[in-house]
């Protein structure tokens, strides 16, 4: 017999920030503290702009989490066993995200307030955020660069070869809150 959810008690805002970028993309998203980390990947996958088509950890000082496989290098703890009231007990508290392991995307994440419940408030919710994610597989932090650069410029030499692979048009400037907020609601605990 599947045990029940317990209810939140708290919400955490959470500020998400790629890490290396300038300038940042960041996303500040109101979480109930009952969501496990696997229910926390999927905010952050869905915020960001990511597709979920890449392996992923969470490193908080000292453990790592992530969904455990046969072929993990090392052990992780499994991320959907701890809450987030449990792993980042207070205000400040941090955990490293990491997506993609090949383009190793790290995101801190930070605990910037601990609130109380909006019983009409429909959580997960994304209040604020700047400038679109990185194009998946585009080679991490210094392939983002080069992407940019070539996109933004029709003298680069790879710029008609990565117009043609993003599919035309890239806006590193866009976000658009309803869009991530839309799809947040689909997500069920």
């Amino acid at each position: 017999m599947p045990t029940k959810q317990p209810p939140a008690a708290a919400i955490y805002q959470l500020k998400i920030t790629l890490k290396d970028l300038r300038p940042p993309i960041w996303r500040r998203v109101l979480v109930p503290d009952n969501f496990t980390l696997a229910a926390l990947d999927a905010v952050i996958q869905i915020s960001m702009g990511w597709t979920n088509s890449h392996l992923h950890d969470f490193t908080i000082p000292g453990e790592r989490y992530s969904e455990p496989s046969p072929e993990d290098w090392e052990p992780v703890k499994d991320e959907r066993k701890y809450r987030l009231g449990e792993v980042l007990p207070r205000e400040k508290s941090k955990l490293v995200y990491q997506y993609d392991f090949g383009d190793s995307w790290e995101h801190d994440v930070v605990v910037e307030k601990i609130l109380p419940v909006e019983p009409k408030q429909k959580y997960p919710v994304c209040v604020d955020g700047k400038r679109a994610c990185p194009p998946e597989d585009v080679g991490g932090v210094w392939g983002y660069a080069e992407f940019l650069e070539s996109i933004t410029n029709p003298e680069h030499p790879e710029h008609d070869s990565y117009v043609e692979w993003i599919g035309g048009g890239f806006d590193p400037e866009a976000f658009d809150l309803d869009e991530v907020n839309k799809t947040l609601r689909l997500i069920r605990i």
